[in-house]
């Protein structure tokens, strides 16, 4: 019975964690996938911007 109680703890991380790369693929695109690649290219320009202004400090 020993053998039952040690398997336990391995196989429920294991259903866990391909339920959670489940839903990570899941979401994956979308609805949602024109927002989140306007959000990063803002966030890309914002910081190219910066760095093309040079450092603050100099």
């Amino acid at each position: 019975m020993d053998y039952v109680s040690a398997l336990v703890p391995p196989v429920v991380m294991a259903v866990f964690f391909i339920g959670v790369i489940r839903v990570i693929v899941k979401t994956q695109g979308g609805a949602n996938k024109a927002k989140e690649d306007a959000a990063v290219d803002a966030a890309l320009a914002r910081t190219d911007a910066r760095s093309a202004s040079g450092p603050a400090d100099a």
